[in-house]
């Protein structure tokens, strides 16, 4: 039996090719909006100016980022072959923008009280990867 078998009979996890500029640029201090300029499908940028806004108290603006970076990730999870569900591991770093714009959907969702959205993303976020779920909330 091969080691890394899914002994569950799901599909496998997907991993998201690395893509590390965006991170890099972010974690030197560059600006989201300048990342996500740079690198619009890049779902990590799109997640961090989700936060910011959130944090600012601009809910809907954070909303719009989030979604934004959401759909960038089902383009990119897509391309790496998910097909709609299955595990997205948070402790593959690359799938971690998709998972906090996930997340970040989902808490601007609730706030604006848009809950069967809130509920939609909060239940996709746990089934794709029980460890974002936990770390995020």
């Amino acid at each position: 039996m091969p080691i890394h078998e899914n002994l569950l009979g799901g599909p496998p996890p997907t991993h998201l090719p690395d893509e590390p500029e965006p991170r890099e640029l972010l974690a030197s201090g560059t600006a989201p909006a300048d990342v996500a300029a740079k690198y619009p499908t890049s779902s990590l940028a799109w997640a961090q100016l989700a936060d910011d806004a959130f944090q600012g108290g601009r809910t809907v603006e954070s909303y719009a980022y989030a979604r934004t970076g959401y759909h960038r990730g089902l383009d990119s999870l897509r391309r790496a072959g998910w097909k709609g569900h299955g595990p997205v591991p948070w402790e593959h770093e690359p799938n971690r923008g998709f998972l906090r714009a996930l997340h970040a959907l989902a808490r601007a969702a609730q706030a604006i009280g848009e809950q069967e959205e809130y509920e939609r993303c909060s239940t996709f976020l746990r089934d794709s990867s029980p460890t974002a779920a936990d770390m995020l909330s």
